[in-house]
């Protein structure tokens, strides 16, 4: 028997979800959207009781149910219990949401649930009834924050009340019905010390970027999806003195500062008619009025890095921001795209150029085999050489070796190399140990990092 063959016959027999047919699915799907007309905003107002909502809720649907006919009596208890879940709560997904392990949650149709734990997928036996419950879930999620989804405006991203981010995408754009992905907000504020429990710093690097962040250097931190930017730059800015004067500018608000003088600003998407949109960009722009001390900046994925760098290059030292990008390199690469994205005609050596001077720090993190978050490399920005700006580690992490259950064991080591930025340590009084950058590894170690850690081009 051919591969091919053997594999179809596999899949054959692999067994398929199934979903029960509802027969009170239009009825359910035309009271909910009656009952999110009617009580709006009501239900996500700050200050109500969560079982005084439910109770306004259950009576409302009651209220809704009575002008049906030849519904039985049990058949209606259960339809007003099941519509109250949907619309208070998240229905099936409620115990995914509670569970603390879970840090995504990812619903490809009605009868397939996945879910993210320690960076690794596994399906769940949650299930919704079809298409039209997910539907329901979709459109409660999104009117809490006042949009809407339907045939002609098909995609949506939205937030959950603890701050996790949702994107929602139906038919026609979806060919395998109503799609959700959930990015959990954790209840949880990790903080420098916690990201070295867990490996993904350690001890002699916390204390570097601390320094680094007293120090006012402008710092980007880079990684590709869900590797723990944004937690990462949350837990830096913890080192920010709390007489700065801090200004946070992002997509979906996630970021989490004690300090006192903290004002934050978040983009606003442009409604069903295509306006009213204001962009990162307008609120880098703006912030530059507000006297910041420190500007953060959650994702810098457009033109508003050329307004970032020019920021940075005019007295506003000490900001932070995060990019998508695969290695440091590529990271440098991604906002020279962006400046070239802000319409003007800039030559490129002008844009490294304003790179190499805006930027003076890299913190890159990848998520490796074993699931496991870790900084993999701190590189320094040093000045231009020729049309190339020059980088240099500092720190980069040592794979040693990888177990059979695919562990990495390693850690992130220092290269032995001093920055040249060490001048402007001085400058704002910040003292540097000196045993902090050791003695550069063997060159068999450094062969063992570039195999283990696979960056391009640093």
């Amino acid at each position: 028997m051919q591969l091919h063959e053997r594999l179809a016959e596999k899949s054959s027999l692999r067994p398929r979800p199934v979903g029960r047919v509802d027969p009170f699915g239009e009825l359910k799907n035309r009271i909910h959207q009656e009952l999110i007309a009617e009580l709006g905003p009501q239900l996500f107002a700050d200050g109500v009781e969560q079982s005084e909502m439910r109770g306004q809720v259950e009576v409302e649907v009651g209220r809704l149910l009575e002008s049906e006919q030849g519904i039985a009596r049990s058949d209606r208890e259960r339809l007003v219990e099941e519509i109250t879940n949907d619309t208070v709560g998240h229905g099936p997904l409620e115990r995914l949401l509670a569970d603390d392990t879970i840090t995504e949650i990812m619903v490809n149709g009605a009868h397939d649930v996945w879910v993210e734990r320690n960076g690794r997928l596994f399906e769940t036996p949650v299930r919704f009834i079809d298409d039209s419950h997910v539907r329901r879930l979709i459109n409660k999620i999104v009117a809490q924050v006042g949009r809407r989804i339907d045939e002609s405006s098909p995609m949506v991203d939205a937030r959950l009340p603890d701050g996790s981010r949702v994107n929602a995408v139906i038919p026609p754009l979806s060919l395998s019905g109503p799609l959700v992905t959930i990015r959990k907000f954790s209840q949880q504020r990790l903080t420098l010390e916690d990201m070295v429990r867990l490996g993904t710093l350690t001890g002699p690097t916390v204390d570097f970027l601390e320094r680094c962040v007293g120090a006012e250097l402008n710092v980007l931190i880079s990684g590709g999806t869900g590797t723990g930017k944004t937690t990462l730059l949350n837990a830096v800015s913890s080192a920010i003195p709390v007489a700065d004067r801090i200004v946070t500018i992002e997509d979906a608000a996630e970021l989490r500062l004690h300090q006192r003088h903290v004002l934050r600003l978040e983009h606003r998407p442009s409604n069903i008619e295509g306006q009213g949109e204001v962009s990162i960009r307008d609120l880098v722009r703006n912030a530059l009025r507000m006297r910041p001390d420190r500007i953060i900046v959650g994702e810098v994925r457009g033109p508003e890095a050329l307004d970032m760098l020019q920021a940075m290059n005019t007295g506003h030292d000490g900001s932070l921001c995060t990019v998508h990008a695969n290695s440091p390199r590529d990271a440098l690469a991604r906002v020279e795209t962006m400046v070239l994205m802000s319409g003007f005609d800039l030559p490129v050596r002008a844009i490294r150029q304003q790179l190499s001077s805006a930027l003076e720090l890299i913190v890159h993190l990848e998520r490796l085999e074993d699931g496991v978050r870790r900084v993999t490399s701190i590189a320094e920005v040093q000045r231009m050489e020729s049309d190339v700006i020059t980088l240099q580690d500092i720190f980069k992490f040592d794979v040693r070796r990888v177990r059979a259950d695919r562990t990495i064991v390693g850690a992130l080591q220092p290269t032995g190399i001093h920055p040249i930025f060490s001048e402007k340590f001085r400058k704002r009084g910040v003292e540097l140990p000196q045993g902090l950058f050791g003695k550069p590894p063997p060159q068999s170690s450094l062969d063992a990092q570039m195999r283990g850690v696979g960056q391009r081009g640093v």
